[in-house]
């Protein structure tokens, strides 16, 4: 505030007209699923238009990477989905990290609900899947349906505003978080073929390296950046898929600012001081005065806070939508609707999906382990089941792990198709369900629960 009482503001440059409509876009909830389904419109398109040939070709590109006598030579699909997707969990890793410390799922009572209906919206679709694709060389798929994309899901909600009871709001965003938990687990354990011990013994050397360096007090973003990518490499080349890797160092980011607020408080009053004409001369300002400043403007706020802020709208409206439009555009034609893969994966979604997280939910409610949100009944659980069925990101990334060649065609048409039923299915049964006005107040409906993707 300046003494006047009015609130500091830096002086309004051109630039700043052109940025600033970019700017409010990027804060809106639904804007992130807003730029995947246009990608992933983009890539349909495309994929089945007279250009198709060349805009899949694309995407098999082969790009190069070495330094002396190593060499890395992948296609541009394999390098967006194992190096630019490193940052889409990375900040899943973030994510996870602040529920557990601060969010909904540091509490057990509190997160069971949500962690029960996650177990419940990955168990039944995958049996649903392999009940349907047992004995046949489709089954090694049955992850593909177990994921929730939780951009969608927050899209859905603010479509619907404030009839979404925050309750509700709350347990799909840590059903999803904690979804991404078991999907994690799953791409480490199940689609793991071979491992080089050398390379894993690398990265685990990297990690150590990362976690005595935090321990130590350095607190470098370039540094750990570099380290990052030395992980990353060792993960890529070791069997285990490079994501992981992301999603480690996102959980062992500090979910806790360096410094207090009064202990900055105290530190910016001198510097106010400073700038009014007091202490030393305002002609000659002390160079290390201005960079304690900003140090401790900075480490106000948690490594993890700042991260997830800075790299959020990288990794909604740049590698997602990039993900999308390299793995997205699939043919489609009627011999891939009618094949057992793509039914079994719109099984697992439409159907396994909402079963299960109703039905653990009920177990865990009946038995005495959790509540029901307030404001939040059995219908609206029923239509959020349905939303958890939108799989698409993270469904399409298992479906590239699993299958290969015109299974995983079918899968990914199976993908889309299922999770545009679901988004209808579960918005029509909470327009159904919920009442016009919201039931909760509005210091209740202000907040979004956790972070979004």
């Amino acid at each position: 505030m300046s003494e006047r009482g009015e609130p500091f503001a830096f002086p309004s440059a051109p630039i700043d007209r052109l940025v600033a409509p970019f700017e409010r876009f990027l804060h809106v909830s639904a804007a992130s699923g807003a730029a995947l389904l246009l990608a992933s419109g983009a890539a349909l398109l495309l994929a089945n238009s007279p250009w198709s040939e060349g805009f899949l070709g694309i995407w098999s590109t082969e790009v190069s990477f070495g330094f002396g006598s190593f060499q890395m030579s992948h296609s541009l699909r394999h390098w967006v989905n194992d190096g630019l997707m490193v940052l889409f969990f990375f900040v899943i890793g973030l994510e996870v990290k602040r529920e557990l410390a601060i969010g909904e799922l540091r509490e057990l009572r509190k997160a069971t609900l949500p962690i029960a209906a996650a177990l419940g919206g990955m168990v039944v679709p995958a049996g649903v899947y392999l009940a349907l694709q047992a004995g046949e060389p489709g089954a090694r798929g049955w992850g593909i349906p177990m994921a929730t994309d939780i951009a969608f899901v927050v899209g859905c909600m603010a479509v619907l505003g404030s009839r979404v009871p925050h309750g509700l709001r709350v347990l799909l965003l840590s059903l999803a978080i904690a979804d991404d938990i078991g999907a994690i687990i799953v791409i480490a354990v199940g689609y793991t073929e071979s491992l080089q011990v050398g390379w894993l013994l690398s990265g685990g050397a990297g990690l150590l390296v990362v976690s005595t360096l935090a321990r130590l007090g350095v607190r470098s973003f370039l540094v750990y950046s570099l380290l990052g990518v030395g992980v990353w490499l060792a993960f890529h080349e070791s069997g285990i898929h490079a994501t992981i890797a992301g999603v480690i160092l996102g959980m062992m980011t500090p979910a806790h600012a360096h410094l207090e607020k009064t202990r900055v408080g105290r530190l910016m009053h001198d510097a106010a001081d400073f700038l009014r004409g007091g202490g030393e001369s305002v002609a000659s300002p002390s160079v290390d005065g201005v960079r304690e400043v900003q140090r401790a403007a900075r480490e106000v706020v948690s490594p993890l806070a700042f991260l997830e802020k800075t790299l959020h709208p990288w990794t909604s409206f740049v590698i997602v939508p990039l993900f999308a439009l390299a793995n997205a555009g699939v043919p489609l034609t009627g011999e891939a609707f009618r094949d057992p893969v793509a039914l079994a994966v719109g099984a697992g979604l439409l159907a396994g999906k909402p079963i299960g997280i109703v039905l653990f939910s009920l177990v865990a409610v009946r038995v005495g382990l959790a509540d029901l949100p307030e404001g939040v009944g059995w219908g609206a659980v029923i239509g959020g089941g349905f939303l958890a069925g939108i799989g698409f990101t993270m469904s399409i990334f298992i479906a590239g792990l699993a299958l290969e060649g015109s299974m995983l065609d079918h899968a990914k048409v199976g993908i889309l198709f299922a999770s545009m039923l679901a988004a209808l299915i579960g918005l029509a049964m909470l327009v159904w369900k919920l009442p016009a006005r919201p039931s909760t107040t509005p210091r209740e409906t202000a907040g979004s629960g956790p972070g979004q993707r």
